[in-house]
């Protein structure tokens, strides 16, 4: 009885300390919030070239990464069935592989993508590319 009671004041410690003991650390964005636009013109020549190589449907310079199916794992894109998201490569230069900046589209793909976004940090964050 005694074991039970102290993990209940533990649990009930643990889940007022995450609720009103930090206001200072961000919260997730929820994938229903909108996410921040970029203009393509903003982005790096690298997103916009990659951008360019989308809509033109290649060639890309990781044809075997390019165009693959975006999971959208971390959930910070709205959900959508698996194979609505294709990612591509937009290469970073100095870096020894494919870096971390990525641009993620969904919709009519591969030919008219209804939405793009860029991320500059390997899906940590995302910017929604208004053209």
């Amino acid at each position: 009885m005694w074991m039970w009671h102290r993990w209940g004041v533990v649990a009930a410690w643990i889940w007022l300390g995450c609720s009103f003991s930090f206001p200072a650390i961000a919260r997730k964005r929820s994938p229903t919030e909108s996410v921040d636009a970029v203009a393509l013109a903003d982005l790096p020549v690298e997103a916009r070239d990659t951008h360019r190589l989308i809509l033109q449907g290649g060639p890309f310079p990781y044809p075997r990464k390019d165009g693959s199916v975006f999971g959208n794992r971390e959930r910070l894109l709205p959900r959508h069935p698996r194979g609505y998201y294709l990612e591509y490569t937009v290469p970073t230069p100095g870096s020894r592989g494919r870096g971390a900046r990525r641009i993620v589209c969904g919709g009519n793909l591969p030919k008219a993508p209804e939405v793009c976004y860029y991320t500059r940090d390997h899906y940590a964050s995302f910017r929604r590319i208004a053209s």
